[in-house]
Protein backbone atom coordinates (compact mmCIF):
# COMPACT_ATOMS: atom_id res chain seq x y z
CA UNK A 1 0.00 0.00 0.00
CA UNK A 2 1.24 3.50 -0.82
CA UNK A 3 1.44 6.42 1.58
CA UNK A 4 3.43 9.38 2.85
CA UNK A 5 5.76 8.73 5.78
CA UNK A 6 8.47 10.48 7.75
CA UNK A 7 11.15 9.28 10.10
CA UNK A 8 9.87 11.04 13.20
CA UNK A 9 12.26 13.71 14.42
CA UNK A 10 14.51 13.43 11.36
CA UNK A 11 14.39 16.58 9.19
CA UNK A 12 13.38 16.28 5.54
CA UNK A 13 12.82 12.51 5.70
CA UNK A 14 9.40 12.52 3.99
CA UNK A 15 8.96 9.77 1.41
CA UNK A 16 6.07 8.42 -0.62
CA UNK A 17 6.47 4.67 -0.22
CA UNK A 18 4.70 1.63 -1.66
CA UNK A 19 5.46 -0.90 1.09
CA UNK A 20 3.05 0.15 3.83
CA UNK A 21 1.14 -2.71 5.44
CA UNK A 22 -2.63 -2.70 5.33
CA UNK A 23 -4.04 -0.77 8.31
CA UNK A 24 -4.19 -2.97 11.37
CA UNK A 25 -7.63 -3.97 12.64
CA UNK A 26 -6.67 -2.49 16.02
CA UNK A 27 -6.95 0.98 14.44
CA UNK A 28 -10.71 0.59 14.06
CA UNK A 29 -13.55 -1.41 12.56
CA UNK A 30 -14.18 1.03 9.72
CA UNK A 31 -11.99 0.53 6.66
CA UNK A 32 -11.77 3.65 4.48
CA UNK A 33 -10.35 4.40 1.04
CA UNK A 34 -8.56 7.73 1.05
CA UNK A 35 -9.95 10.44 -1.22
CA UNK A 36 -7.78 13.39 -0.21
CA UNK A 37 -5.68 14.83 2.61
CA UNK A 38 -5.19 18.51 3.35
CA UNK A 39 -1.68 19.85 3.97
CA UNK A 40 -1.06 22.40 6.71
CA UNK A 41 1.74 24.04 8.65
CA UNK A 42 1.75 21.21 11.19
CA UNK A 43 2.63 18.72 8.43
CA UNK A 44 5.46 20.93 7.23
CA UNK A 45 6.82 21.22 10.77
CA UNK A 46 6.69 17.43 11.21
CA UNK A 47 8.55 17.01 7.90
CA UNK A 48 11.10 19.52 9.17
CA UNK A 49 11.65 17.29 12.21
CA UNK A 50 10.37 19.86 14.69
CA UNK A 51 7.98 17.38 16.28
CA UNK A 52 5.95 14.26 15.60
CA UNK A 53 6.07 10.91 17.40
CA UNK A 54 5.79 7.54 15.73
CA UNK A 55 3.67 4.71 17.17
CA UNK A 56 5.33 1.59 18.50
CA UNK A 57 9.05 0.80 18.52
CA UNK A 58 9.73 1.93 14.94
CA UNK A 59 10.38 5.51 13.93
CA UNK A 60 8.15 5.55 10.85
CA UNK A 61 5.08 7.79 11.02
CA UNK A 62 2.37 8.08 8.38
CA UNK A 63 1.48 11.76 8.40
CA UNK A 64 -1.67 13.62 7.33
CA UNK A 65 -4.48 14.62 9.68
CA UNK A 66 -6.93 16.55 7.47
CA UNK A 67 -8.67 13.49 6.07
CA UNK A 68 -11.43 12.62 3.63
CA UNK A 69 -12.35 9.13 2.51
CA UNK A 70 -15.06 6.68 1.45
CA UNK A 71 -16.06 3.75 3.62
CA UNK A 72 -15.09 0.36 2.19
CA UNK A 73 -16.53 -1.71 5.03
CA UNK A 74 -17.55 -1.43 8.67
CA UNK A 75 -17.71 -4.50 10.88
CA UNK A 76 -19.80 -2.58 13.40
CA UNK A 77 -22.58 -1.85 10.88
CA UNK A 78 -22.62 1.85 11.78
CA UNK A 79 -21.36 3.06 8.39
CA UNK A 80 -22.27 1.90 4.92
CA UNK A 81 -19.91 1.31 1.96
CA UNK A 82 -19.58 4.53 -0.02
CA UNK A 83 -20.28 6.84 2.94
CA UNK A 84 -18.10 9.95 2.90
CA UNK A 85 -16.25 10.33 6.21
CA UNK A 86 -13.37 12.08 7.94
CA UNK A 87 -11.38 10.69 10.85
CA UNK A 88 -11.16 12.60 14.11
CA UNK A 89 -7.53 13.44 14.86
CA UNK A 90 -7.19 13.34 18.64
CA UNK A 91 -8.09 10.28 20.70
CA UNK A 92 -8.61 10.13 24.49
CA UNK A 93 -5.72 9.26 26.76
CA UNK A 94 -5.73 5.72 28.21
CA UNK A 95 -6.01 6.77 31.86
CA UNK A 96 -8.37 8.61 31.10
CA UNK A 97 -8.29 12.11 32.61
CA UNK A 98 -11.54 13.70 33.78
CA UNK A 99 -12.06 15.47 30.46
CA UNK A 100 -11.21 12.53 28.18
CA UNK A 101 -13.57 10.41 30.28
CA UNK A 102 -16.55 12.52 29.20
CA UNK A 103 -15.58 13.01 25.54
CA UNK A 104 -13.78 16.35 25.95
CA UNK A 105 -10.45 14.96 24.75
CA UNK A 106 -9.58 18.30 23.18
CA UNK A 107 -9.15 19.52 26.78
CA UNK A 108 -6.98 16.58 27.93
CA UNK A 109 -5.32 17.41 31.26
CA UNK A 110 -2.43 14.93 31.34
CA UNK A 111 -1.14 15.09 27.75
CA UNK A 112 -1.36 11.34 27.17
CA UNK A 113 -3.75 11.67 24.22
CA UNK A 114 -2.66 10.47 20.77
CA UNK A 115 -3.20 12.28 17.47
CA UNK A 116 -3.44 10.67 14.05
CA UNK A 117 -0.53 11.66 11.86
CA UNK A 118 1.07 13.69 14.65
CA UNK A 119 1.54 11.88 17.95
CA UNK A 120 1.87 8.12 18.43
CA UNK A 121 -0.71 7.12 15.83
CA UNK A 122 -0.48 6.82 12.06
CA UNK A 123 -2.30 9.42 9.99
CA UNK A 124 -4.43 9.43 6.89
CA UNK A 125 -1.96 10.10 4.03
CA UNK A 126 -2.19 6.50 2.79
CA UNK A 127 -4.40 4.72 0.32
CA UNK A 128 -6.48 3.01 3.03
CA UNK A 129 -6.92 3.73 6.70
CA UNK A 130 -9.04 2.54 9.60
CA UNK A 131 -11.02 4.42 12.21
CA UNK A 132 -13.22 3.50 15.15
CA UNK A 133 -16.95 3.97 14.36
CA UNK A 134 -17.28 6.64 17.08
CA UNK A 135 -14.34 8.60 15.66
CA UNK A 136 -15.62 8.81 12.09
CA UNK A 137 -17.63 11.89 11.11
CA UNK A 138 -20.04 11.68 8.20
CA UNK A 139 -20.13 14.26 5.43
CA UNK A 140 -22.83 15.00 2.90
CA UNK A 141 -22.01 13.79 -0.61
CA UNK A 142 -22.06 17.42 -1.79
CA UNK A 143 -18.80 17.97 0.15
CA UNK A 144 -16.76 15.49 -1.89
CA UNK A 145 -14.51 18.23 -3.29
CA UNK A 146 -14.01 20.14 -0.03
CA UNK A 147 -14.57 17.67 2.82
CA UNK A 148 -10.90 17.65 3.83
CA UNK A 149 -11.60 21.13 5.23
CA UNK A 150 -13.54 19.52 8.06
CA UNK A 151 -10.57 19.24 10.43
CA UNK A 152 -9.55 22.94 10.33
CA UNK A 153 -13.24 23.89 10.47
CA UNK A 154 -13.64 21.81 13.63
CA UNK A 155 -10.85 23.86 15.24
CA UNK A 156 -12.68 27.14 14.64
CA UNK A 157 -16.04 25.59 15.58
CA UNK A 158 -14.56 24.89 19.00
CA UNK A 159 -13.12 28.41 19.21
CA UNK A 160 -16.52 29.92 18.45
CA UNK A 161 -18.26 27.67 20.97
CA UNK A 162 -15.89 28.74 23.73
CA UNK A 163 -16.20 32.41 22.77
CA UNK A 164 -19.95 32.13 23.10
CA UNK A 165 -19.72 30.31 26.42
CA UNK A 166 -17.47 33.03 27.81
CA UNK A 167 -19.89 35.66 26.50
CA UNK A 168 -22.65 34.26 28.68
CA UNK A 169 -20.96 35.72 31.78
CA UNK A 170 -22.99 38.87 31.00
CA UNK A 171 -25.34 40.08 28.30
CA UNK A 172 -23.86 38.67 25.08
CA UNK A 173 -24.61 40.79 22.04
CA UNK A 174 -21.41 41.14 19.96
CA UNK A 175 -21.53 43.05 16.71
CA UNK A 176 -17.99 43.29 15.37
CA UNK A 177 -15.40 40.53 14.91
CA UNK A 178 -11.75 40.89 13.94
CA UNK A 179 -9.92 37.88 12.49
CA UNK A 180 -6.15 38.28 12.20
CA UNK A 181 -4.61 36.10 9.51
CA UNK A 182 -6.28 35.02 6.27
CA UNK A 183 -4.93 31.49 6.06
CA UNK A 184 -7.33 28.53 6.13
CA UNK A 185 -8.05 28.85 9.86
CA UNK A 186 -8.62 32.60 9.65
CA UNK A 187 -10.87 32.39 6.60
CA UNK A 188 -12.89 29.55 8.10
CA UNK A 189 -13.19 31.52 11.35
CA UNK A 190 -14.50 34.44 9.28
CA UNK A 191 -16.97 32.10 7.55
CA UNK A 192 -18.41 30.96 10.88
CA UNK A 193 -18.58 34.57 12.02
CA UNK A 194 -20.60 35.54 8.95
CA UNK A 195 -22.84 32.51 9.51
CA UNK A 196 -23.62 34.16 12.86
CA UNK A 197 -24.57 37.39 11.04
CA UNK A 198 -21.71 39.34 12.61
CA UNK A 199 -19.78 42.24 11.08
CA UNK A 200 -16.52 40.45 10.25
CA UNK A 201 -13.19 42.15 9.54
CA UNK A 202 -10.11 40.21 8.39
CA UNK A 203 -6.58 41.58 8.65
CA UNK A 204 -3.68 40.05 6.71
CA UNK A 205 -0.40 41.09 5.09
CA UNK A 206 -1.44 40.23 1.51
CA UNK A 207 -2.26 43.25 -0.63
CA UNK A 208 -3.42 41.25 -3.64
CA UNK A 209 -4.41 37.72 -4.57
CA UNK A 210 -7.20 35.28 -3.67
CA UNK A 211 -7.48 36.19 0.01
CA UNK A 212 -9.01 39.57 -0.78
CA UNK A 213 -11.64 38.00 -3.03
CA UNK A 214 -12.45 35.29 -0.51
CA UNK A 215 -13.04 37.84 2.25
CA UNK A 216 -15.20 39.94 -0.06
CA UNK A 217 -17.11 36.81 -1.04
CA UNK A 218 -18.16 36.38 2.57
CA UNK A 219 -19.46 39.94 2.78
CA UNK A 220 -16.64 40.73 5.21
CA UNK A 221 -14.12 43.62 5.18
CA UNK A 222 -10.46 43.12 4.35
CA UNK A 223 -7.66 45.15 5.98
CA UNK A 224 -3.88 45.31 5.72
CA UNK A 225 -1.42 47.12 7.95
CA UNK A 226 -1.30 47.09 11.74
CA UNK A 227 -4.05 46.19 14.18
CA UNK A 228 -3.43 49.47 15.98
CA UNK A 229 -4.29 51.35 12.78
CA UNK A 230 -7.86 50.05 12.72
CA UNK A 231 -10.51 52.68 13.45
CA UNK A 232 -12.76 50.41 15.54
CA UNK A 233 -12.62 48.29 18.68
CA UNK A 234 -13.86 44.78 17.92
CA UNK A 235 -16.11 42.98 20.37
CA UNK A 236 -14.42 39.68 19.54
CA UNK A 237 -11.03 38.75 18.11
CA UNK A 238 -9.91 35.44 16.67
CA UNK A 239 -6.12 35.65 16.44
CA UNK A 240 -4.93 33.13 13.83
CA UNK A 241 -1.32 34.16 13.13
CA UNK A 242 0.58 33.32 16.30
CA UNK A 243 2.73 36.42 15.67
CA UNK A 244 3.66 37.99 19.03
CA UNK A 245 3.33 41.64 17.88
CA UNK A 246 -0.15 40.91 16.49
CA UNK A 247 -1.16 39.15 19.72
CA UNK A 248 -0.11 42.13 21.80
CA UNK A 249 -1.97 44.54 19.54
CA UNK A 250 -5.26 42.63 19.48
CA UNK A 251 -5.31 42.37 23.26
CA UNK A 252 -4.88 46.15 23.39
CA UNK A 253 -7.41 46.80 20.59
CA UNK A 254 -10.38 44.70 21.72
CA UNK A 255 -13.29 46.66 23.14
CA UNK A 256 -14.73 46.64 26.67
CA UNK A 257 -16.06 43.24 27.81
CA UNK A 258 -14.29 41.85 24.76
CA UNK A 259 -12.93 38.38 24.14
CA UNK A 260 -9.71 37.43 22.36
CA UNK A 261 -9.32 33.82 21.24
CA UNK A 262 -5.77 32.76 20.38
CA UNK A 263 -5.65 29.94 17.82
CA UNK A 264 -2.24 30.57 16.23
CA UNK A 265 0.74 28.77 17.79
CA UNK A 266 3.80 30.98 18.30
CA UNK A 267 7.28 29.63 17.62
CA UNK A 268 8.76 31.23 20.73
CA UNK A 269 12.26 32.55 21.23
CA UNK A 270 11.43 36.12 20.27
CA UNK A 271 11.47 38.83 22.94
CA UNK A 272 8.90 41.58 22.70
CA UNK A 273 8.82 44.83 24.65
CA UNK A 274 5.44 44.90 26.37
CA UNK A 275 3.83 47.14 28.96
CA UNK A 276 2.38 44.22 30.89
CA UNK A 277 1.20 46.43 33.72
CA UNK A 278 -0.76 48.67 31.38
CA UNK A 279 -2.15 45.68 29.56
CA UNK A 280 -3.26 44.11 32.83
CA UNK A 281 -4.88 47.36 33.96
CA UNK A 282 -6.90 47.68 30.78
CA UNK A 283 -7.97 44.03 30.79
CA UNK A 284 -9.14 44.21 34.38
CA UNK A 285 -10.92 47.54 34.09
CA UNK A 286 -12.64 46.51 30.84
CA UNK A 287 -13.53 42.93 31.90
CA UNK A 288 -11.68 41.49 28.91
CA UNK A 289 -10.86 37.81 28.41
CA UNK A 290 -7.93 36.29 26.52
CA UNK A 291 -7.83 32.51 26.06
CA UNK A 292 -6.22 29.86 23.91
CA UNK A 293 -8.00 27.17 21.92
CA UNK A 294 -6.71 24.10 20.08
CA UNK A 295 -8.07 20.87 18.63
CA UNK A 296 -11.72 19.75 18.81
CA UNK A 297 -14.00 16.99 20.09
CA UNK A 298 -16.82 15.12 18.38
CA UNK A 299 -19.36 17.88 19.02
CA UNK A 300 -17.15 20.42 17.26
CA UNK A 301 -16.55 18.10 14.30
CA UNK A 302 -20.29 17.67 13.89
CA UNK A 303 -20.83 21.44 14.12
CA UNK A 304 -18.10 21.89 11.51
CA UNK A 305 -19.79 19.44 9.14
CA UNK A 306 -23.00 21.45 9.43
CA UNK A 307 -21.11 24.73 8.82
CA UNK A 308 -19.48 23.36 5.66
CA UNK A 309 -22.74 22.02 4.31
CA UNK A 310 -24.39 25.41 4.95
CA UNK A 311 -21.60 27.33 3.21
CA UNK A 312 -21.37 28.37 -0.42
CA UNK A 313 -19.62 25.42 -2.08
CA UNK A 314 -17.93 27.59 -4.70
CA UNK A 315 -16.44 29.72 -1.92
CA UNK A 316 -15.14 26.63 -0.13
CA UNK A 317 -13.65 25.30 -3.36
CA UNK A 318 -11.79 28.59 -3.84
CA UNK A 319 -10.00 28.01 -0.51
CA UNK A 320 -8.26 25.06 -2.15
CA UNK A 321 -5.65 26.75 -4.28
CA UNK A 322 -3.72 23.64 -5.33
CA UNK A 323 -4.57 19.94 -5.74
CA UNK A 324 -1.67 17.63 -6.42
CA UNK A 325 -1.37 13.84 -6.73
CA UNK A 326 -0.21 12.21 -3.49
CA UNK A 327 2.97 11.03 -5.19
CA UNK A 328 3.84 14.68 -5.86
CA UNK A 329 3.92 15.40 -2.13
CA UNK A 330 7.16 17.41 -2.32
CA UNK A 331 5.53 20.20 -4.31
CA UNK A 332 2.58 20.23 -1.91
CA UNK A 333 4.92 20.80 1.02
CA UNK A 334 6.52 23.84 -0.64
CA UNK A 335 4.79 27.12 0.10
CA UNK A 336 3.85 29.14 -2.97
CA UNK A 337 2.90 32.84 -2.80
CA UNK A 338 -0.85 32.44 -3.38
CA UNK A 339 -1.29 29.20 -1.44
CA UNK A 340 -4.18 28.98 0.98
CA UNK A 341 -5.02 25.29 1.22
CA UNK A 342 -3.07 22.61 -0.65
CA UNK A 343 -4.58 19.14 -1.02
CA UNK A 344 -3.06 15.75 -1.78
CA UNK A 345 -5.38 13.68 -3.97
CA UNK A 346 -5.47 9.91 -3.43
CA UNK A 347 -8.57 8.98 -5.43
CA UNK A 348 -7.76 7.67 -8.93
Amino acid sequence: MRGLIVEAGRPNSARYVDDLPEPDASEGQVLVAAVAVGVCGTDREIVAGEYGTAPGPGNRLVIGHESLGRVISDDSGRWQPGDLVAGIVRRPDPVPCVNCLVGEWDMCRNGQYVECGIKERHGFARERWRVEPDFAVGLDASLLEVGMLLEPTSVVAKAWEHIERIGLRARYDPQTVLVTGAGPIGLLAALLGRQRDLDVHVLDRATEGPKLDLVAGLGATYHTGQVCDLDFEPDLVLECTGAPPVIAQVIDQVGPNGTVCLTGVSSGGRKLALDLGGLNRDMVLENNVVFGSVNANLRHWQEAAHALQSADQAWLSALITRRVPAADYASALENQPDDIKVVLDFAP
